[in-house]
């Protein structure tokens, strides 16, 4: 598996597999503009010239925000979104950042497990949150201990 920085190249297959995975997808364009903010890290996991998955975080000073993360089905459960969180982690040790932060649907119990395996720690809700369906959020941070994502591996 290969992890590199998403490139305009890949913006079809990501918002096909946005498609895929969540009920409000974010569209080509939104994921186009996304290349060209200074203030995110997208990056995109690839098998066999084929998107595995890809993941998306913005820095905001010291913090970081996880906006997404989709791995296709066919390739879940191998490891895909440990080697995306973890280059997400590594470029917020890069940038020094003080936490990384994330929202997850209350129902992704899968999800959950993942993240707190990782060392995210529940920290709050967002009530209704999420529509189609209708669900509160999650919100999970993991702190840096002296800007490190160390704890994650």
């Amino acid at each position: 598996m290969e992890i590199a920085r998403m490139e305009a190249g890949q913006v079809s297959a990501v918002a096909a597999l946005e498609r895929q995975c969540f009920s409000e997808p974010w569209s080509e364009r939104t994921l186009a503009q996304e290349l060209e903010n200074p203030r995110a890290a997208f990056w995109a996991a690839s098998e066999g010239g084929r998107l595995a998955g890809y993941a998306g975080m913005h820095r905001v000073l010291d913090e970081g925000y996880i906006a997404n993360v989709a791995v296709d089905a066919a390739f879940r459960r191998q490891g895909v979104a440990t080697a995306l969180l973890r280059t997400l982690l590594e470029d917020a040790q890069i940038h020094g950042l003080s936490f990384v932060t994330l929202e997850v649907r209350e129902g992704n119990l899968a999800a959950i497990s993942f993240y707190r395996k990782l060392g995210f720690q529940e920290v709050g809700r967002r009530k209704g949150f999420y529509t189609a369906p209708q669900e509160d959020a999650v919100l999970m941070t993991l702190f840096l201990s002296g800007n490190s994502a160390d704890s994650a591996r």
